[in-house]
């Protein structure tokens, strides 16, 4: 069995690149690709309080269970399947029930930080990066949280400005220079999205016949 092509996605809080990631999956055949979001594998923090959680910084590296993350691209690498996590954000914490990853000939991993573990970033065969201006990233951000998260205006503007922000221009703005294609606005960028779809396609294909 030929190794799996394993695509990374990144991109700042809101820019679209869960978006553009969901567009691609949308498009390729099912059977044919698996998509990790890096957001379920936030760590756990059943150990705290709710109220606790809440405070939790989830823009820094160290939110992030990355050893596991490692672990199970490993295994989609070598044709195993996994139990994801599922990430509840109505409580900050992981679900109780995982979500069944199986193996696939593509594999798309999509997060604001996933070009930040080095090791992670070496198994990857192609890596984008969403450049969003800051502006609209905020104002999409405002939109989702407010709208599908139920959070106060206030509260939002509260943590883009004290911690979003800065941890993007710390942690996530830096990796683009690991980017081997960087699409600006995401999923919104149509000729962006049918490039990267008929490139992947060509890949399956490809791999299909390389696997016959």
């Amino acid at each position: 069995m030929k190794r799996p092509i394993f695509v990374g996605i990144a991109g700042g809080s809101a820019s679209g690149k869960t978006s553009l990631a969901r567009a691609l999956a949308r498009a390729l055949p099912q059977e044919g690709h698996v998509l990790v979001e890096q957001d379920a594998y936030y760590r756990s923090l059943s150990h705290l309080a709710i109220a606790e959680r809440a405070q939790t910084n989830f823009d820094h590296p160290d939110a992030f269970d990355w050893e596991l993350l490692r672990h199970q691209i490993t295994e989609l690498l070598a044709g195993r399947a996994v139990n994801a996590p599922v990430y509840d954000y109505a409580v900050h914490d992981r679900s109780a029930t995982p979500r069944r990853l199986e193996p696939a000939p593509l594999i798309l991993l999509e997060g604001i930080l996933a070009f930040h573990d080095p090791a992670l970033r070496e198994l990857m065969d192609i890596k984008v990066f969403v450049d969003t201006p800051s502006d609209l990233r905020l104002l999409r951000r405002v939109q989702r949280d407010t709208l599908e998260r139920a959070r106060a205006l206030e509260a939002v503007l509260e943590q883009y400005e004290h911690v979003v922000r800065p941890m993007h221009e710390q942690f996530c703005e830096s990796t683009r220079q690991h980017a081997d294609v960087i699409v600006p606005r995401g999923a919104h960028n149509r000729v962006a999205l049918e490039m990267l779809h008929a490139r992947l396609m060509s890949i399956l294909a490809t791999h299909g016949e390389s696997s016959a």
